[in-house]
């Protein structure tokens, strides 16, 4: 698999100036340069093979500046592009340095058959990849090389050809530009800042079912990603960063719009480590286990609904279990008593979810409304799966993703239900406890008076 990219070498306004005055030193003065970076010793030569791998193509790779100088005279095309620079880097460990560089002529001879041409292999990016330096005159016509986008494609289906030739991997149905650093090898071991952030995609991946569900993961584990539509290029970067890198350059997997079909084919279960990462539970404080006795006095520790509910039980005669037990006195909470599992399932969603007001309780219903939406969403999809789908394991595989999200839908619905019993409930529990109150101190009232009346010796 090789990546291939062109781009012009132009000669600039102030080195035109500066050959008016001083032609010798001046005159093709980025040609030059782009030739030494191409034959730079250091990076061509490979000291396990002891050679050199620089080749000149229509042109001698000793004199090839001389010999591009003199075709640009001689049709007077010295200013604008005076050459192209352009590479076609492998992935690491497909090739070997004479396969590359055998791969790269044979590229620059079928790309650029009436230009000269210097093919230049370096290895010293942790990868082998080919230099051309094209002078962009065409030695028999005079014209200048049109580098447009079909030159580009023409470039890089030559390459892939090439690559197919040689048994290497080609990318299918390229999209957008895909960079040649993605191939190249680590040279210390240190992680950099691509394989970070792939590794942190590829863990966020795992725990996700819907790409809105990825992003707020991702964000969570410090990264921030821009995919607005109205943006040519989704980007991705950590929150310690100013820069971001562009989401293509990380790999094809790794664009939007894949990693929201990876995303689909993941089972509702998976879910569980999602809220774990983006709701993580609060370290509460160890309470200790109060004993209700008597006047029920550390009741006055609590607060919130959960107070109303305790007392509740308490005149429900539940609290505390050391007899005697209260026993309801109003025809009101007599009846409260007949909705016993009612209650116990709203004081259990209080207890575990900590919902110490009415507030709390409507967030929690809002955020179960947004989680039975996107998991009804993605059980539809795999309905939808199911009707066109004939492979019998495919469809064995469907049905349990169907069926693990009707199972948590299940539970999810059960405590919503729940939440909403409770917002409907708190107002008639303080009623009930109140007229019990009241009964109970009459009741009391009573009791005082017979024992007044007994104490002076009544009957």
């Amino acid at each position: 698999m090789a990546t291939t990219k062109i781009w012009a070498i132009k000669d600039s306004l102030s080195r035109v100036v500066d050959y008016a005055s001083n032609p010798e030193k001046t005159i093709f003065a980025d040609l030059k340069q782009v030739l030494l970076y191409a034959e730079n010793k250091d990076k061509t030569f490979d000291e396990n093979e002891k050679t050199m791998y620089v080749t000149g193509v229509n042109c001698n790779r000793e004199t090839a500046f001389e010999e591009m100088s003199y075709i640009q005279k001689k049709y007077d095309k010295q200013d604008g592009n005076v050459a192209y620079h352009a590479y076609q880097s492998f992935k690491t460990g497909e090739v070997s340095p004479e396969q590359a560089h055998k791969i790269g002529v044979e590229l620059a001879r079928k790309m650029w058959r009436e230009h000269q041409v210097i093919v230049a292999t370096h290895f010293n990016t942790g990868t082998y990849h080919n230099h051309f330096v094209v002078c962009s005159v065409n030695m028999f016509t005079g014209k200048k090389f049109n580098c447009n986008k079909g030159a580009y494609y023409r470039f890089r289906g030559l390459s892939d050809e090439l690559c197919a030739e040689n048994n290497l991997t080609v990318i299918k149905n390229p999209k957008g530009r895909t960079p040649r650093n993605i191939y190249f090898a680590e040279k210390r071991g240190e992680p950099t800042k691509y394989n970070l952030m792939r590794k942190a995609i590829d863990e966020t991946l795992e725990i996700c079912v819907s790409y809105a569900q990825f992003k707020k993961a991702m964000y969570k584990k410090g990264y921030i990603i821009n995919d607005d539509p109205n943006r040519k290029y989704a980007t991705i970067r950590s929150i310690n960063d100013k820069k971001a890198t562009r989401m293509y350059q990380l790999g094809e997997q790794y664009t939007p719009r894949n990693i929201a079909e990876r995303v689909f084919n993941n089972p509702c279960y998976v879910q569980e480590e999602y809220y774990k990462l983006v709701k993580p539970k609060r370290k509460y404080k160890r309470y200790k286990v109060h004993k209700y006795k008597g006047s029920f006095k550390s009741i006055s520790k609590m607060s919130g609904i959960e107070v109303l509910f305790l007392a509740l039980f308490y005149f429900m005669g539940l609290l505390p279990k050391e007899k005697p037990h209260y026993k309801p006195l109003s025809p009101e909470m007599k009846r409260a008593v007949r909705q016993m599992e009612r209650y116990s399932n709203q004081t259990r969603l209080i207890v575990k979810e900590k919902l110490n007001t009415i507030e709390d309780v409507k967030s929690y219903i809002s955020q179960t409304e947004k989680d039975i939406a996107e998991i009804t969403q993605v059980r539809q999809k795999y309905r939808n799966k199911l009707r066109n789908c004939k492979d019998e394991k495919q469809i064995a595989e469907y049905k349990q993703k169907r069926d693990d999200c009707t199972t948590l839908l299940t539970r999810y619905r059960k405590y919503l239900k729940t939440a909403n019993q409770i917002i409907e409930d708190v107002p008639k529990i303080k009623e009930i406890v109140q007229i019990e109150k009241q009964t109970r101190n009459e009741e009391l009232t009573q009791n005082k008076e017979k024992n007044k009346y007994r104490d002076r010796g009544g009957r």
